[in-house]
Parts: structure tokens; sequence; C-alpha cells
């Protein structure tokens, strides 16, 4: 991989720990009581996307991978690119099924977010799959892009390694979680709780509006409930004001936008700069 730029490898320098793995690195960062900020892929999925981000500063890359059709060489490519270059990759399963989330852990994802996530039993499931013997039941299958394509030679440390090194991410989108939220949040190996206000907002019958009461309220509840638990609780926010507001209540990580919205926001600002001695 190219080196990056000597600003960008100031900013790897600051999130990389020698030794230890983006997931567990990933971990100490949001116990250190910072907040992260988490750059989307959701269609245009390349290694160069990975040094973009680097360059802009995200600490985490997020992959859309429920909504966004990725062919797998692009997905391995871009994961193996970021842990190359120190940025730990979250994505959302698709479904939770074994064979789907043991590919994303292989590939080198650290994280796996569940979309729909709605009781115990699915946290419980997808810990499962995440785990090793005796923890959980995941397969072993050392010299993909989770060991760096190196065949460990300590099975068991690897084992005990990964399984610090994976991160279960709740994902709360729907009325049923909601209800649900205690038991899920509450369930022993919850690292993450990621609120979609997307669906949650037209779960609580405001399709889009992310700050509405009936959305931001239940959102509050949620979030105090992660406290209760010292489990690291994010969303994505309406814009800088309302992300502020949540980090003042205790937000600590977000899953900002995509390349599809940095592309369009980018391009229509330079398009309204241009307009105005053009026109």
């Amino acid at each position: 991989m190219a080196k990056l730029s000597a600003a960008s490898s100031s900013k790897t320098a600051e999130r990389t720990v020698p030794g230890v793995g983006p997931g567990q690195q990933l971990k100490q960062r949001l116990k250190a009581g910072g907040v992260l900020i988490g750059g989307i892929a959701s269609e245009y999925i390349r290694p160069s996307l990975v040094k973009l981000y680097l360059q802009a500063g995200f600490d985490f890359l997020y992959i859309e991978y429920e909504h966004g059709f990725l062919t797998p060489t692009a997905l391995v490519d871009t994961v193996l690119c970021a842990r190359d270059n120190g940025l730990p990759v979250i994505a959302k399963t698709p479904q939770l099924e074994r064979a789907e989330v043991a590919k994303l852990l292989e590939c080198g994802i650290v994280g796996i977010q569940l979309p729909r996530t709605e009781s115990r039993v699915d946290v419980e499931t997808l810990r499962s799959y995440l785990k090793f013997p005796p923890s959980g039941t995941r397969a072993i299958a050392p010299g993909y892009g989770s060991s760096g394509y190196v065949q460990p030679p300590d099975w068991e440390a690897w084992m005990r390694e990964q399984d610090q090194e994976t991160c279960l991410v709740v994902h709360i989108e729907t009325r049923r979680a909601y209800e649900n939220a205690e038991q899920i949040i509450s369930t022993p190996g919850v690292d993450m709780v990621y609120v979609g206000p997307g669906d949650f907002s037209i779960e609580m019958g405001q399709p889009g509006r992310y700050d509405h009461p009936d959305v931001a309220i239940p959102m509050q509840k949620i979030l105090e409930l992660c406290q209760k638990y010292n489990v690291p609780f994010g969303t994505t926010a309406s814009g800088p004001a309302a992300a502020r507001a949540w980090v003042e209540r205790g937000a600590r990580f977000f899953e900002t936008t995509d390349e599809l919205g940095l592309i369009v926001a980018g391009g229509k600002r330079l398009v309204c700069e241009y307009r105005q001695f053009c026109s």
C-alpha cells in the first residue's frame, strides 16, 4: 500500500497502538472517553476511499452492507487497506446468519453491526458467531485478512486475541427494539449501541424528522440506558448542531455520512460558488 501524507500519517500514529489490533484500539478509544467520528462507505468502495477518509480525519470506517451493492473483491481490498493504515472497520451484516458474519470477520472487519436488533436472543446469537469456543461458536479460519494473511503459530493465543478484537454493535431502529432496549443493552458482550434515526423516525411516526420530540425523546431514553450499563451510544445526527447536543448528552460515536452524500454536498457547494459569478 502507498504511504500516506505526513499529516495523515500523524493522525494514523495517534490512533494506532503498536501490537494492538484495530478492534481493541477502537474499544480503548471509546473507553478513554473520546467521541469517534465514522465515515460511511455505501457504493464507491475502494482503497482510495480509505485514503481520502484518512485525510479527512475519520476515526473509523462504517460499511453499509445491508443496502449497498458491494463486490466481494472491492470489499476485501478496502478493508485490507483500512487495516494497513490503522482505520478500524465496522460493517452492517445483511442478516443474522453465520456465514455472512464469518465472511465479514475473515476479511478483517472488526465490528459487526446488526440491523433491526430486537431482542436479547438476537444479541446472544450474534455474540456466538463473533467469539470462539468456549465463549461462542465461531469457526477457525486463520490465514485470511483477520490475521493479515499470516498463519498464526499459536491458535489458542490467536483465538483469544480475536475474541478481544471483535466488536458487537447493536443497531436499534424499531419500536420493538425500543420496547426491549434495556434487555438488549444489558446483554453481556454488547460493545456499542447505535440508534438508526432513519427507520427509528419512521417507526415513531415522524419519517425523516430526526430531531422531533417523538424521535429524540425515546433516543434520549436509550442513551440513558447505555449510560446505566456503561455501553457507548452512537447515532447519525441531522447536522453539526444536533451532533453537538448529542455529545453534550453523552453520545460517544457517530456514523456520519457516506461518499454519495459527500460528493453531492461538495458538488453543490462548488457549483453554487461558481454560479455567483457565471450566471
